[in-house]
């Protein structure tokens, strides 16, 4: 049990100690900030995906219910963000349950459609709607708890990585509990489990609970952080579609998988966003600018970072089905 608890206790360590390290660099922040948000969503997402086997595509529904109802209630109130955030759980818990009673009686292909029909009506009715801004979203100027200074980014990196241990400490108690014995049994054989009676829909219905609540408080932290939200922002299927792909990358079904999925995706998509490794290759010499690959990745590469993410996505199916901590566990036998 020790030597187990050493390497969490390591890895928290330097997560705390990195903000002291770097200083006040808010671009590497920035970069931090959106790998433990990642890393929270893809963990959150696994609870379900992962150890039940219901691959979800609606997970925006939720992380964009913990965005708006607490931008909403700090823009019309002095509330502290937290009881905004508590208010969140309780919308994106309520959308779960609804949307459970009707995605689960469907399986396979079908309950992933049904979750990508879902979000797309939450995202539709938040869009519609007046108090939620439409499609001019919410902005928020100001926000206050307990004096900090929320004009700095070390504050969100710490709420994210508070977050991310939560995550992860409750993932690990439902994979030791009843329960995720349970859900891994129905992501094995949905039929033998019941046969073994085994009540699918509750057990389901359950991780979807602990999953979409996990992602509203992801989503109500990065609400506060940037400050403005929008449907494009919190409720886009392409975030959806983000969550997964790190979940599956760093290793579905695993603790510390998606992590690793965050921490390799992330990065790589800041790399080609701003072009860094285009701009090397033709300050090198590496490729000439002016030939059709020099201007293609001058031009193309910034916006490849999805043809990217759905390469290695290939090449971890083929080769790697267990993701990157499957390579690790299996180099290290």
């Amino acid at each position: 049990m020790m030597k187990q608890a050493i390497i969490p206790a390591l890895l928290l360590a330097v997560g705390v100690l990195i903000p002291l390290l770097i200083g006040e660099n808010p671009y590497i922040t920035g970069i931090l900030i959106t790998v433990l948000m990642m890393a929270t969503l893809a963990s959150a997402w696994n609870i379900l995906g992962g150890y039940a086997g219901q691959y979800s595509f609606g997970h925006a529904a939720y992380f964009g219910a913990g965005a708006y109802t607490t931008m909403i209630i700090l823009s019309v109130s002095d509330t502290n963000p937290l009881v905004a955030m508590a208010a969140g759980v309780v919308v994106a818990g309520l959308i779960a349950l609804v949307t459970g009673a009707i995605v689960f009686r469907l399986r396979g292909h079908y309950f992933g459609l049904a979750s990508i029909a879902v979000a797309e009506i939450v995202r539709l009715v938040v869009l519609n709607l007046e108090f939620t801004g439409g499609a001019q979203g919410i902005l928020l100027t100001d926000v206050k708890f307990y004096g900090l200074d929320l004009n700095s980014k070390n504050p969100f990196y710490y709420g994210m990585l508070i977050a991310l241990v939560l995550t992860l400490g409750i993932t690990a108690l439902v994979r030791r509990s009843r329960t995720g014995y349970y859900l891994q049994a129905i992501r094995e054989d949905q039929d033998a489990a019941a046969s073994l009676g085994i009540n699918l829909a509750y057990h389901k219905n359950k991780a979807l609970l602990i999953s979409a609540s996990l992602t509203s408080v992801v989503g109500s932290l990065y609400a506060v952080y940037i400050r403005f939200i929008d449907t494009h922002a919190v409720l886009d299927l392409r975030l959806s579609i983000e969550i997964i792909l790190t979940a599956i990358i760093g290793g579905v079904g695993t603790l510390w998988g998606p992590l690793f999925g965050a921490m390799l995706l992330v990065p790589l998509a800041e790399i080609l966003r701003s072009n860094v490794l285009g701009e090397a290759l033709v300050t090198h010499g590496m490729v000439p600018e002016s030939s059709p690959v020099g201007m293609f990745l001058k031009e193309h590469l910034a916006h490849a970072h999805v043809l990217v993410y759905g390469i290695i996505t290939v090449l971890c199916i083929l080769y790697l089905p267990k993701g990157i901590l499957g390579l690790f566990r299996r180099s290290g036998k």
